[in-house]
């Protein structure tokens, strides 16, 4: 009797982009980011009543202030580290951009205080999405991404507590100083609880193709 050969193969792959920016000059960087983000925090007053008003745990720039890599050079500096990492992420994702880039179209300041969180979301309107995290005190919470398929499993049974990580139905990434990270903006994810005694620092972004 002929033996059976089975193949289980991987479709419809989600990707998460990591990497981590290190050196001095990447050091000197995130300080500046974080004297500019906290400088943004005081006078930024449309942005502490929209983050008041969405019962967001500190400050986002968010909804206020559009032209950060106009007005403080590091983000500008920060841009050109990001997007490289874009392109880079762009080609594995087979993307075919008919010869025209992916473009910044919105960066933004996240000063999440202590018992701060930020509930589950996607990125409208944009391509590929990401932060940076320029501080990260000890326990000052993760970012969970989570499986897109979730809306269509209806009777589907509960996943072992150590499935392996390509089936589990949320993947949990600690982020620390340095940190980047990229994925395709549809992608749903939250920010758990800050337990720390400190603030977390971190600069989100969006970027576009053609009118997207």
């Amino acid at each position: 009797m002929a033996r059976r050969m089975s193949t289980i193969e991987h479709f419809f792959v989600t990707k998460i982009y990591r990497t981590v920016l290190r050196g001095k000059a990447i050091q000197a960087l995130n300080a500046d980011l974080s004297r500019a983000a906290h400088v943004f925090a005081e006078d930024d007053h449309a942005g502490r009543a929209w983050s008041a008003a969405k019962n967001y745990g500190g400050y986002t720039s968010y909804a206020s202030l559009n032209d950060l890599t106009w007005r403080a050079p590091e983000f500008g500096d920060l841009k050109g580290h990001i997007d490289g990492h874009v392109r880079t992420f762009a080609r594995d994702l087979d993307f075919d951009l008919g010869g025209a880039a992916l473009t910044l179209n919105s960066l933004w300041v996240n000063l999440l205080e202590p018992g701060g969180s930020h509930s589950a979301h996607i990125h409208p309107h944009s391509v590929l999405s990401g932060t940076y995290y320029v501080d990260v005190p000890a326990g000052a919470g993760a970012i969970r991404f989570e499986d897109p398929r979730h809306a269509m499993m209806m009777a589907a049974p509960p996943r072992k507590p150590r499935a392996k990580r390509e089936n589990q139905p949320f993947v949990t990434i600690e982020p620390k100083a340095g940190m980047l990270l990229l994925w395709e903006s549809w992608l749903r994810h939250d920010v758990p609880r800050n337990d720390s005694e400190a603030a977390r620092l971190s600069v989100s972004f969006n970027y576009g193709w053609g009118d997207a």
